[in-house]
């Protein structure tokens, strides 16, 4: 018996000793814990330059534990592939615009760049969430892609993208009450179909047009949200044109297999930059067609001083003739550039002609008095006309032109001639003209006349020409 109680005290006791040994184990272990987060702590203290605030790590809404983004907004819950209200009327979506560039305009392929902040606003209750405060929640690109959003598209646009630096330029903000603000950062290039009739003095009207490829106006109403107000342009300068006006419009297009679509307009009013073109274009040939005009001032026997200006002028003009249609579309119009180059050409070429005239006309001249046997009898024609092509007053003697005597005809209609003597009768003197025949000979026989009076009609036509021109398309 007193073997059995000396056998339960040791188990009683060795019981304690475990339960003693268990708590202070226990206790160290703890303490070796809580200084391991302390010294973490401080090493995350010195490494970052702060400590953790555990509260705040607490708070932080993006914790899983928490209702996520999709789930708040139901998102699994819907088939978004659908419209909101499918089936009953459409959907109306606004639109608002902010132009911030216009980055080129080219003549050549007729188009234009623009860059603009595109933004939808409609309304989709499949999306509203409680809120307290009624809060709008925020997102970016990653949840659009979940969602329903208008299938707005450029017509006619050739080239379009959304930038992607440093992420995709979307936003998507949500309502409490399920509104939406959709908006996106696009550079679009487009069709616009310019009328050069009166190039560089013309005023080209282009235009956005926007519209929902999939959704007819059954299914969706586009609107500009503000009106009026729904384009917004910053201060947009460009290097050839002036932006007369810009403003929105819409309207309806018709598809003859899908129906009828809501679109809307951007249009804006260029106004082309003259300044320019003069100074490349219409004062270069102004300067050759006078310089043109040098020739009449040349005396007509120096023929390589003549024809080289001549020829100089012409090759300059058909130069610039090319670099201007080189810069422009091959349209199978006439556009008012090519109306001035090609008539200025011609005031260029009709100089050189009228050298060749003058030139002819003087070697007429000198071989009618060759026959007439004016010239000394030692004359070499071949060797006076081998430097320039024309006679010499070296050696030949020109007198000058015999005033025409004016004879009168008998008519045997008007009664007996009057002699000399007869005295003068009282009525009206008639005079005789000369003939176009009579004049032209005149002109043959007396050639320095001919640039007598082109020093006068040239630059007097070319006048006319200039205040023609410039009163239509001014």
């Amino acid at each position: 018996m007193k073997v059995e109680v000396l056998t339960l005290r040791q188990l009683c006791l060795a019981v304690v000793m475990a339960a003693l040994v268990a708590m202070v184990t226990g206790g160290r272990g703890s303490g070796r814990r809580k200084h391991k987060e302390v010294f973490l702590g401080e090493n995350s203290k010195f490494k970052f330059g702060g400590r953790i605030d555990y509260k705040l790590k607490k708070q932080d809404s993006t914790k899983t534990l928490l209702i996520k983004s999709e789930q708040l907004l139901r998102i699994e819950e819907h088939d978004f592939a659908m419209r909101p209200g499918f089936g009953g009327a459409a959907i109306p979506v606004g639109i608002d615009v902010q132009v911030e560039s216009i980055d080129s305009i080219s003549e050549v392929n007729m188009d234009f760049t623009m860059t603009l902040y595109l933004r939808h606003y409609w309304k989709d209750e499949r999306l509203a969430f409680p809120s307290r405060n009624n809060q709008s929640r925020t997102f970016d690109a990653r949840l659009v892609k979940k969602i329903w959003v208008p299938d707005v598209f450029f017509v006619h646009s050739k080239r379009s993208f959304i930038h992607d630096a440093t992420m995709e330029n979307i936003m998507l903000r949500v309502y409490p009450d399920g509104n939406i603000l959709y908006s996106v950062r696009i550079t679009v290039t487009s069709l616009c179909s310019m009328d050069f009739s009166s190039f560089p003095l013309d005023t080209q009207n282009c235009s956005l047009e926007l519209e929902s490829y999939a959704y007819n106006e059954n299914d969706l109403m586009l609107y500009w949200k503000n009106g009026n107000d729904s384009l917004r342009t910053d201060e947009i300068v460009l290097s050839q044109f002036f932006i007369e006006h810009i403003h929105p419009s819409s309207g309806l297009a018709f598809y003859s297999s899908t129906g009828w679509y809501n679109r809307l307009y951007i249009n804006f009013i260029l106004r082309r930059h003259i300044f320019f073109f003069m100074l490349q274009t219409y004062f270069p040939t102004m300067l050759m067609v006078v310089l043109s005009w040098v020739s009449f001032w040349i005396d007509r026997r120096a023929v390589p001083a003549r024809v080289s200006l001549g020829i100089t002028t012409v090759l300059t003009m058909s130069t610039i003739i090319t670099g201007v249609s080189s810069s422009m579309p091959q349209v199978s119009y006439v556009k008012a550039v090519d109306i001035y180059l090609w008539t200025s050409f011609l005031f260029v070429f009709l100089s050189v002609i009228e050298y060749a005239a003058v030139n002819y006309c003087t070697t007429m001249e000198e071989m009618r008095k060759m026959r007439r046997g004016k010239l000394p009898s030692t004359f070499n024609a071949s060797q006076a006309m081998a430097f320039d092509g024309c006679f010499h007053d070296d050696d030949i003697e020109l007198t000058s032109f015999p005033r025409m005597m004016q004879t009168l005809t008998p008519d045997p209609l008007a009664g007996p001639a009057r002699t000399p003597d007869a005295p003068r009768t009282e009525g009206t003197r008639l005079r005789r003209q000369r003939s176009v025949r009579e004049n032209v000979d005149l002109l043959l026989s007396n050639s320095y006349m001919i640039d007598s009076y082109s020093r006068m009609a040239f630059p007097l036509s070319y006048l006319l020409f200039n205040t023609i021109y410039w009163s239509l398309y001014s």
